[in-house]
């Protein structure tokens, strides 16, 4: 996949992929040359930008300038609004839905609405197996003109070989610290400490770029710093307000379940309400009622996940002091919560306070209601420090 060094026509949409040099040359040459793939396979670690890269590559293709990244095709394609840019994931606990497949079979046989050209975004891609893998072959081997497939996978392992073989495979790098900071930097035009920080909660230069943009979501990891450097002087008492601090800044909206008032809803609820009532049966309305509890619940779960992650990484810091590693701190801004913890506490303390984090997550990954992990986190934490 080397191009080498010779020169290619730049594609704006392509200055998205900040990290992936060796891709970017890739897909900028199969775009100015024209030799696009009827089927892309985009494989890497998660955080490596293969959902970006798919984006870039989706955008060079509907757009009428050649993926300006600007135009409102390309806004609508970023937005997942475009008519003809279709984004899948799995429906099903652990694999593809048939139904699913088929629904893509058949769209992909109708003209394209707005583009010369139709996309279909096939994430995960290690998650299509049996009868709905076996649904897509044929379809992805000889597609109608103008359809591209873009697979996105961790690794060919786990993805079927037969698929594979009816793909281009495009490998992307696993990303460094250092590089996936980078990468932010230069999208976000924010300061190198900003970055590690969003790195290091959400795991993924992508994501991380989503985390600085929500104010909402820094205020989780300002809440989670606050509960650990009061924990030395905190009783239990303390510990499930700080707790419910946590939750309140994850869910601040959070309704009760009594039924709200009508004339308390806003006038955009109403009429929502209005119109699911009018059109939607009694089953199709407990199902959408189903899928927004469960949406709210996914919610709040990734968002305790972040609030872990930022317990994790201010923890390490505090191991670091502790160890008298001389490096920065990832929580520089917060320095003084470091080394006031690292003073009264042991490497053996933090360890422990680091394993109780890793209880919680794994226990929020088994349906533990994240609240009560977080409770039993901090208080295991304040033991152990």
């Amino acid at each position: 996949m080397d191009l080498g060094e010779q020169h290619i026509q730049e594609v704006p949409a392509f200055n998205q992929i900040v990290a992936q040099p060796r891709v970017k040359r890739f897909l900028t040459s199969a775009v100015a040359s024209g030799r696009i793939s009827h089927a892309y396979l985009f494989v890497g670690a998660p955080g490596a930008g293969k959902t970006l890269a798919a984006q870039a590559l989706a955008q060079s293709l509907v757009c009428p300038h050649g993926g300006d990244a600007h135009c409102d095709d390309c806004i609508r394609v970023a937005h997942r609004t475009h008519p003809d840019v279709h984004w899948y994931s799995p429906a099903g606990v652990s694999d593809y839905l048939a139904g699913q497949i088929r629904e893509l079979i058949d769209d992909v046989q109708l003209t394209p609405v707005r583009a010369k050209s139709k996309v279909y975004i096939i994430q995960r891609a290690d998650m299509l197996h049996g009868t709905s893998a076996n649904a897509l072959l044929k379809t992805i081997e000889e597609p109608p003109a103008g359809v591209v497939f873009i697979l996105i996978a961790r690794t060919l392992d786990n993805v079927l070989p037969t698929i594979v073989s009816r793909c281009q495979t495009v490998p992307f790098s696993v990303l460094s610290p250092q590089t996936g900071a980078r990468a932010i930097e230069l999208a976000c035009g924010i300061d190198d400490y900003r970055a590690q920080i969003a790195l290091a909660i959400t795991g993924t230069p992508q994501q991380a770029e989503q985390y600085l943009l929500s104010a909402a979501r820094q205020e989780i990891r300002t809440q989670v710093i606050r509960a650990f450097s009061e924990l030395a002087h905190a009783d239990s008492w303390d510990i499930l307000q700080a707790a419910q601090r946590i939750a309140h800044a994850i869910s601040p909206q959070k309704k009760s379940k009594k039924k709200v008032d009508e004339a308390k809803l806003s006038e955009e609820e109403q009429q929502e309400a209005a119109i699911v009532e009018q059109y939607l049966s009694k089953k199709a309305q407990s199902e959408l009622e189903a899928i927004k509890k469960r949406e709210a619940t996914s919610k709040d779960r990734s968002g305790m996940i972040e609030a872990l992650a930022a317990a994790k990484s201010l923890l390490r810091d505090v191991l670091m002091y502790c160890e008298h590693v001389d490096v920065a701190p990832i929580n520089i801004d917060h320095s003084d919560v470091i080394q006031r913890i690292g003073a009264t506490t042991t490497i053996t303390g933090v360890i422990c306070a680091l394993e109780a984090v890793d209880v919680a997550i794994a226990d929020i990954n088994h349906n533990v209601t994240p609240q009560l992990a977080l409770e039993v986190m901090l208080l295991s934490a304040k033991e152990a420090l």
